[in-house]
């Protein structure tokens, strides 16, 4: 039997550090700093940051999405799955422990079929944590269907011309670079057709036309671009893949693995909500019990534990078939089911923490709004929830089959005649005895 639910003892000892640092040390730069995870460090920020990321690496916990063979720590997706459950509390952990998103996912990508200019333009200065990417696919009229991409990439020389407009290219005003999937060979499938270019943020043509704003925040100071490509001329070595027409392959091995690892620190941040919750109602009391006592809460608080570790379980059990694969397509299924699972979890916890938290739970003195808007981006960010749907419902019913016959497989009446055809001796016996 190789089932088991325990972690090694010295991988839990690592966990118990991170538990601890980013309660004591990481969690403070949420208030301190708000909003400014993806932003350049510069002055104070710099230097109460560089050594909390040192600390990180002195406990080999850097970067850890990637194997050493990649410039990573090389756990695999299990022992990272334990660990993002720890920095999914903290906005700011992704960035101290040097496994951010969407950074985490464009490393993957330029680790896997980056040349080794590629790699040292791009990939290292990322492992180090100095600086920040974006990945530049969806585009305006499109939305989550990629064969609609009209930007288009046209060969001129040794040189490529891109032209058109890219959407919620997240975090694009201040990355360095930009992964973007453009439209090469108009003439065969997109499947086929579509290339990916690695695209300095300063090359002439890049434009950012607006930063779009989530719910709440300022107009044009959101961190998601509108880009206008606009005749950016890059060279034949910026292409990513190792030729034209990969970019389907590339996009896959990033997307799978970045929205497992948003459902792995999802688990950490409902588990926040759960632990605010449980606070809140033993603390306060109402119509002579405390608010723990009442069914309703119980309810409550029974829901969302059940809810949180069936979902963690199937994370876990979900990063552990990567690591066993070692290829994203064999587990897409479950995968895709992680990402269907992951808004509702996360939306209904919040909500629940913040009904028993009454009139303050809904302020900004809280957080649980903004858990609850988190959750609905969840839905959409890396493909809307539907369409993974759609994936696990194609996944599901290649494991079964159809029947000619006119009544189901599991038909009663047949199988009890079988059954009857099968024990008729022994039926006659028991006959043969009334």
């Amino acid at each position: 039997m190789a089932w088991d639910f325990e972690t090694d003892p010295e991988y839990q000892a690592k966990l118990d550090w991170a538990d601890a640092f980013v309660r004591e040390e990481v969690e403070p730069l949420d208030h301190a700093w708000p909003h400014l995870q993806f932003v350049p460090l510069d002055g104070g920020r710099r230097k109460a940051i560089d050594p909390l990321k040192q600390r990180v690496r002195e406990q080999g916990l850097w970067a850890t999405h990637l194997g050493p063979d990649l410039g990573g720590q090389g756990y695999g997706q299990l022992q990272l799955a334990l660990l993002n459950e720890i920095l999914g509390r903290s906005s700011w952990a992704p960035i101290v422990f040097g496994c951010q998103a969407p950074d985490t996912g464009n490393a993957e990508i330029i680790a896997h079929y980056g040349t080794p200019d590629q790699k040292k333009q791009y990939l290292q200065p990322l492992l180090d944590g100095e600086c920040f990417s974006s990945y530049s696919m969806t585009e305006p009229q499109a939305g989550a269907d990629p064969t609609q991409f009209t930007t288009s990439a046209v060969r001129d020389g040794d040189h490529w011309i891109i032209n058109g407009y890219k959407y919620f290219s997240s975090n694009a005003k201040t990355a360095s670079f930009l992964i973007v999937m453009v439209v090469t060979n108009p003439d065969v499938s997109a499947y086929k057709g579509m290339s990916m270019f690695l695209v300095p943020t300063d090359t002439p043509g890049v434009i950012i036309e607006r930063n779009v704003g989530l719910f709440g925040e300022p107009m044009d100071e959101g961190t998601h671009a509108l880009i206008h490509y606009d005749n950016v001329r890059v060279p034949d070595s910026a292409l990513l893949g190792g030729g034209e027409g990969q970019a389907f392959a590339v996009a896959q091995t990033r997307l799978g693995g970045g929205r497992i690892h948003h459902a792995m620190r999802t688990i950490g941040l409902a588990q926040r909500a759960i632990d605010m919750m449980c606070e809140r109602v033993l603390s306060r009391e109402t119509a002579g019990s405390r608010l723990a006592d009442k069914q309703f809460i119980q309810g409550y608080i029974a829901d969302s534990y059940a809810q949180l570790t069936q979902f963690r379980l199937f994370v876990l059990n979900t990063a552990w078939k990567i690591d066993k694969y070692n290829d994203y397509k064999k587990v897409r299924k479950d995968i895709a089911t992680a990402k269907v699972i992951m808004p509702t979890v996360l939306h209904d916890i919040a909500w629940r923490a913040m009904q028993v938290h009454g009139a303050l739970g809904v302020t900004n003195e809280m957080p649980f709004l903004t858990m609850v808007h988190g959750a609905a981006v969840m839905g959409l960010a890396d493909g809307p929830t539907e369409v993974h749907k759609v994936t696990v419902a194609k996944q599901v019913l290649r494991d079964h089959r159809a029947t000619d016959d006119l009544w189901p497989t599991e038909w009663i009446p047949r199988k009890e005649a079988a059954a009857k055809a099968k024990y008729a001796e022994y039926l006659e016996l028991e006959v043969g005895n009334l």
